[in-house]
């Protein structure tokens, strides 16, 4: 299972990428694996404005819907209109074509890829 070390990571299995004043938010491998076969994502509008810890948005896969969480509070800047014909793209590629949002705000807070380790095995044990 992919963790890259440059990304940043919740409990709840998104992960940020800093891009200056944004944070790029996504689920991480584990929880689109957790989800399995994604087949829909509704996402918040830009312009929105959400808080760390809410949901934001839902995806749905063949097995359930799950709540997306915004890992950050801030403003909605942009939205991966991409997965609204391809929602695979959060199976595929989470980490890099599969992005969801981008939120004008802080990744404060977050966990760096070792606590977000340790964090998944003492989840699984």
């Amino acid at each position: 299972m992919s963790i890259p070390t440059d990304l940043l990571y919740t409990k709840s299995h998104e992960w940020a990428r800093v891009e200056g004043n944004s944070v790029v938010i996504g689920i991480t491998h584990y929880a689109q694996d957790q989800l399995g076969e994604v087949v829909f994502v509704e996402l918040p509008e830009v312009g929105d404005t959400v808080e760390a810890g809410t949901e934001m948005g839902t995806l749905e896969s063949v097995k359930a819907v799950s709540e997306l969480l915004a890992p950050v509070s801030g403003e909605v800047v942009e939205i991966n209109e991409n997965l609204e014909d391809s929602p695979d793209l959060v199976n595929t590629s989470p980490f890099e074509e599969g992005w969801l949002v981008k939120i004008k705000g802080s990744a404060e807070g977050m966990m760096d890829a070792t606590a977000y380790t340790a964090h998944l095995e003492a989840e699984q044990h």
